[in-house]
């Protein structure tokens, strides 16, 4: 959880998790654009967000990777 690579997998992990949530809020509204509810839709995908990152953080089981099972490497 010290390292780099640990919170560069963290970061990727916590913006694709906010994306996929906030197109999901806005897929399902099914409106338009301009009469989709904003607010609600980033605060649903923030909070999936903030959960992203403290679930990385509690289940770094390794020197290096996000999750239990994983293990970041650098690039070669």
């Amino acid at each position: 959880m010290t390292t780099a690579a640990f919170w560069a997998a963290t970061f990727e992990r916590v913006v694709r998790t906010f994306a996929q949530s906030l197109l999901a809020v806005l897929g399902a509204s099914a409106t338009g654009v301009l009469d989709a509810d904003w607010v609600g839709a980033l605060s649903a995908a923030g909070l999936a967000a903030v959960l992203a990152l403290l679930t990385a953080i509690a289940t770094s089981g390794g020197p290096e990777g996000p999750g239990l099972t994983e293990t970041v490497r650098g690039r070669e």
